[in-house]
């Protein structure tokens, strides 16, 4: 079995706690759907979110989900000019046999924008 590592990003629409948990459980909940994986894949998380979300630390949202017993760190992602706000990004390490070629990355929302060059990014329709 092998270690990959997956991206993952999703943009919020407002900095409100619930928000934040349903999107980032989105989020979670899709890469482990395209990526056939259950929470004893994980090795480790890293979720980083822009300085303009608050409201809640984005692994909350992965430790309602199950993952008490994964490692998981919540950081601040850099402030660049123009860069992409409410934005929540994730990098989990994780043991499957999908070779890396296979791996699905998940951009939602309007995260989607920031790898338009993966060609398994998809668009989630906002809640509109």
């Amino acid at each position: 079995m092998a270690t990959r590592a997956i991206r993952g990003a999703t943009q919020l629409d407002s900095d409100t706690r619930e928000h934040m948990l349903d999107r980032v459980a989105e989020m979670v909940t899709d890469v482990m759907s395209v990526n056939h994986l259950e929470v004893d894949d994980f090795i480790s998380v890293i979720f980083t979110a822009t300085s303009d979300l608050v409201s809640e630390f984005p692994a909350y949202a992965a430790r309602r989900l199950g993952f008490g017993d994964v490692p998981l760190i919540c950081a601040r992602e850099l402030e660049i000019e123009g860069s992409m706000p409410r934005c929540v990004r994730m990098l989990a390490h994780v043991e499957t046999d999908l070779p890396r070629a296979e791996i699905t990355h998940v951009y939602l929302h309007g995260a989607a924008n920031l790898r338009r060059d993966l060609v398994k990014t998809r668009d989630v329709p906002d809640d509109d």
